[in-house]
């Protein structure tokens, strides 16, 4: 097993609403402390380019591939594979209504390939930050906008 990085929080806004946030990449500068720029189709087989916050307040220009997007549901995307099975990523967004106007988001990331233990021990704290951080502004973000 890789490593990977889940996390689920439970947010007071509708599902509509916080996949809006999933999906509105142009304010990602606003919000977001681990991606501060994102552009993107969205188009499965497209790509994603990102601005990432990886290595603390130094941010890195990086660029992936949207593997899946189901509107209003689910969103992933990879890195392009490392050669000879090195390193490999999964990022995912599920977005879940639970009622009244509530919704589950979860977070999930892996990292595998023989090179990841490298990875992880150079980059693990700062990835875990980072996606503690982007999932809390995405709630923060969506209950904001709830109450306005």
């Amino acid at each position: 097993m890789g490593f990977v990085i889940d996390a689920a929080v439970y947010i007071d806004a509708t599902a509509d609403l916080v996949w809006q946030v999933i999906t509105d990449l142009p304010r990602y500068g606003e919000w977001n402390p681990f991606v501060t720029r994102c552009e993107s189709s969205l188009e499965p087989g497209e790509p994603i380019d990102m601005t990432v916050a990886v290595f603390g307040s130094t941010p890195r220009r990086q660029r992936e591939w949207i593997r899946s997007h189901t509107p209003g549901r689910e969103l992933s995307y990879s890195m392009k594979p490392v050669p000879l099975g090195a390193l490999h990523s999964l990022r995912s967004h599920t977005v879940t209504p639970v009622g009244d106007g509530r919704t589950r988001y979860e977070s999930h990331f892996e990292l595998d390939g023989w090179l990841h233990p490298v990875v992880a021990a150079v980059l693990g704290k700062n990835l875990r930050a980072g996606f503690e951080g982007m999932t809390a502004g995405i709630q923060l973000r969506s209950e904001s906008l709830r109450t306005r």
